[in-house]
């Protein structure tokens, strides 16, 4: 990229229609994932992207170089289970490299993390954030579709021995786990993990079926239980809202897309591993790079196709309205 250019680029920061910055970039480097969690990918599912599609490792640098030139400060890694793609130590380290980026994380299922944390933290990782919805394991085995209980434990006191922290535990809570909520506050708050509870979003029909349960009650007791207060997290550009314990040794985050949206300050957008931009997970607008790049759009031409897929950026999404509106899965987008 000339200098020219990148002067032009910085000049011109992502704002959408609605006055919202947007700064961080969900980046989806596989679809495939070695579970079956019946909220993302349900069993039996082949409709995968042919790998022929994927964005390569110097398309990806290229792209997300641009993207961090227009002030996107932060990559998240997600998937499917983003430590499936062959050699994603590498791409971890390029972006990180890239000039502008200043947070890279990773969301991942846990259960090739114990081999990969160490290398993952040199590389330039900086948060992780697991998915964990139970400490049953036969609650876990009927909702990721696989015995990998012992898989992710092992994965999380990796990770947590390298030096990655804080931890962040997500658990997509469902009628199926809302009575693990209490065991899950315990282990995490013994281990200084950060719990995240998410409401099951309505994407895909498997999801829809599976039970939303509404966080606010469960805000409230905790509230009251542990006697939590407002808070905020230090790092991290995510939706979560936080409360914390006055002696700041536990904090709990609450992602409510559907019974208190937090659309108004919406930050993100996703890239899928076949390089469509997603404006909105909830929503349709998208913008195609892997065409234009194939086709031999300039850096010009990207950073114009970046700045009109920004404002086409819709206001919300509706999942509360319209559950039925969207049919792709959840790993179809990124998480």
């Amino acid at each position: 990229m000339t200098t020219a250019l990148t002067t032009s680029l910085t000049m011109n920061p992502l704002v959408d229609r609605f006055g919202r910055t947007i700064e961080y970039l969900r980046l989806s480097v596989t679809d495939r994932c070695d579970l079956r969690c019946a909220y993302c990918i349900p069993e039996g599912f082949k409709d995968f992207e042919e790998p022929e599609h994927w964005l390569n490792f110097d398309e990806l640098e290229r792209l997300l170089g641009l993207f961090a030139s227009l002030g996107m400060k932060r990559v998240r890694l997600t998937g499917g289970e983003p430590l499936l793609r062959r050699n994603v130590v590498d791409l971890c380290g390029r972006i990180a490299a890239l000039p502008g980026i200043e947070d890279l994380s990773l969301s991942s299922n846990a259960t090739q993390l114990a081999k990969m944390a160490g290398d993952l933290k040199q590389a330039g990782v900086t948060r992780l954030n697991i998915s964990l919805d139970s400490l049953r394991p036969e609650v876990v085995e009927k909702i990721n579709g696989r015995p990998v209980l012992d898989q992710v434990l092992d994965g999380l006191e990796t990770a947590r021995a390298v030096g990655f922290a804080p931890i962040k535990v997500n658990m997509v809570v469902m009628q199926e786990n809302a009575d693990d909520i209490d065991t899950m506050v315990a282990y995490c708050m013994e281990r200084g993990f950060v719990l995240r509870l998410i409401e099951l979003m309505p994407m895909g029909e498997t999801a829809r079926r599976m039970g939303y349960v509404d966080l606010q009650p469960v805000i409230a007791r905790l509230r009251q239980r542990f006697g939590l207060v407002d808070t905020l997290m230090p790092r991290g550009g995510g939706p979560a809202r936080y409360l914390g314990t006055p002696d700041g040794r536990f904090t709990v985050g609450f992602i409510t897309p559907i019974s208190q949206h937090f659309c108004e300050t919406c930050n993100r957008v996703r890239l899928t591993v076949d390089g469509v931009l997603h404006l909105c997970l909830g929503q349709e607008e998208r913008m195609d790079f892997r065409v234009l790049m194939r086709a031999g759009a300039s850096d010009a031409d990207l950073v114009d196709a970046i700045h009109r897929a920004i404002d086409m950026k819709p206001e919300r999404h509706e999942f509360r309205e319209q559950p039925q509106k969207l049919v792709r899965f959840m790993s179809m987008t990124g998480g």
